[in-house]
């Protein structure tokens, strides 16, 4: 996974690419370490958290890394995951998104009306749910870039008209239930033995043979090997562990999918890296001609889909949109693995796949203190702790980077 740190822009297509050090610049060891790790190593934490986690919770637990279980805690976290990834979006850009959560819940409305009171079929229902979250999120940019109100304002302002737009879609019943087994099967279904074991080995011949080919051209050394055995390696144990249960989650692979096309985006295309280019400095990248207020326009819009997205998940695992729909945690909960799987809240710096190392930890925070047996209120305590921590981390980590390039900085 690679992270980006954006300090100016460049005028040419690396906008918002990692760039070396300068030959002449002289670092200690700790100050190398930490731009190791606030650079292509900002995972590394979370990363490091998720081992310790897994490790805790199955010594208190045997069931805890079960097949069964990891296979019900994968499709736990794709709401979460997705939610994340719309925050992640605007977190680039150094804003934020607090509505997400009641546009989880309006778009779900829209879909059980739309399914349950008028009758239409899914391949139309969820293609218009789709576009008024987009829509909804146009809104929301449109007052923040061409406006310039701030975004904590304008989503906060957002999150509840929107929860006032779902109660009213609702009406007095509350609850739409649907009934459609395409729908139940987005969150309800898996992927057969034979069918999962076919995709993970394209899947590793795929990012071995990448990789071989790009040594055979001379454009990464041997060295670049050692990344990509460890997701080959990881893949596979991950389609045994499911396999041995009911199977790879339908879910699962519908997030993984979303997460790989979103990287791709973030990470190897011009819009993509104008993201970063604006997070890191919104000024430059302006003087640079880049549209700034166009491209936190397309950032909210994306953000509000993938939030009509994570209405459909919610839709076909609870089998009904309610009053209840995207309320609660979500929306912290999504802010906060977004956070400490790595996207720093001031912007300029993260990935796509933070989305899903945060919704790991969090979840399965979560559901190891369930296996526990604790308390509601001792699970909102130790997230909350969690998120603390991970913000903080990246404070003093970015405190500590802004001194090692200053002249005459940390030196061995």
């Amino acid at each position: 996974m690679t992270e980006n740190n954006v300090q100016a822009v460049p005028v040419d297509d690396s906008v918002g690419r990692d760039r070396a050090p300068h030959a002449g610049a002289r670092t200690s060891r700790s100050g190398a370490l930490v731009n190791w790790v606030m650079g292509r190593g900002t995972a590394m934490p979370a990363i490091v958290s998720l081992i310790a986690i897994a490790l805790f919770f199955q010594w208190r637990s045997q069931y805890f890394l079960s097949p069964t279980n990891l296979g019900n805690l994968a499709v736990q976290i794709t709401l979460v995951a997705i939610i994340a990834m719309g925050e992640v979006v605007v977190l680039l850009l150094g804003e934020i998104d607090l509505s997400l959560g009641s546009l989880v819940g309006v778009t779900a409305a829209i879909l059980g009306v739309l399914m349950a009171n008028y009758g239409l079929p899914w391949y139309l229902a969820v293609p218009i749910m789709i576009l008024c979250g987009a829509g909804f999120g146009a809104f929301q940019g449109a007052w923040i870039s061409l406006l310039g109100i701030p975004s904590f304002v304008v989503t906060l302002a957002g999150l509840m008209a929107f929860l006032g737009l779902q109660l009213w879609i609702l009406g007095p019943q509350g609850t739409m239930s649907v009934f459609d087994p395409t729908i139940a099967a987005i969150t309800g279904t898996t992927l057969p033995a034979v069918a999962s074991w076919a995709l993970a080995a394209g899947l590793v011949a795929a990012i071995l043979g990448s990789t071989v080919a790009a040594i055979a051209r001379r454009r990464r050394s041997a060295r670049a090997l050692a990344l990509p055995l460890i997701l080959s390696a990881l893949a596979l144990v991950v389609t045994a562990l499911f396999n041995a249960s009911r199977g790879v989650p339908t879910a699962f692979l519908l997030l993984l999918a979303m997460l790989a096309v979103g990287w791709w985006i973030t990470e190897r295309t011009v819009p993509g890296r104008h993201l970063f280019a604006v997070g890191g400095n919104a000024e430059a990248s302006r003087r640079a001609g880049l549209p700034v207020s166009k491209i936190r326009l397309l950032a909210f819009t994306a953000s509000g889909m993938l939030a009509a997205v994570g209405g459909l998940f919610a839709v076909s695992y609870n089998g009904s949109a309610g009053t209840l729909t995207g309320g609660g945690t979500l929306l912290l909960e999504a802010i906060g693995a977004a956070v400490i799987g790595g996207t720093s809240l001031i912007g300029g710096r993260g990935t796509m796949w933070s989305a899903l190392l945060g919704a790991l930890i969090m979840g399965g925070v979560s559901n190891g203190l369930d296996l526990m047996e604790a308390d509601q209120p001792v699970k909102y305590m130790v997230q909350g702790a969690i998120v603390l921590f991970a913000v903080s981390l990246d404070t003093i980590l970015r405190r500590r980077q802004s001194r090692g390039r200053q002249p005459g900085g940390a030196r061995g």
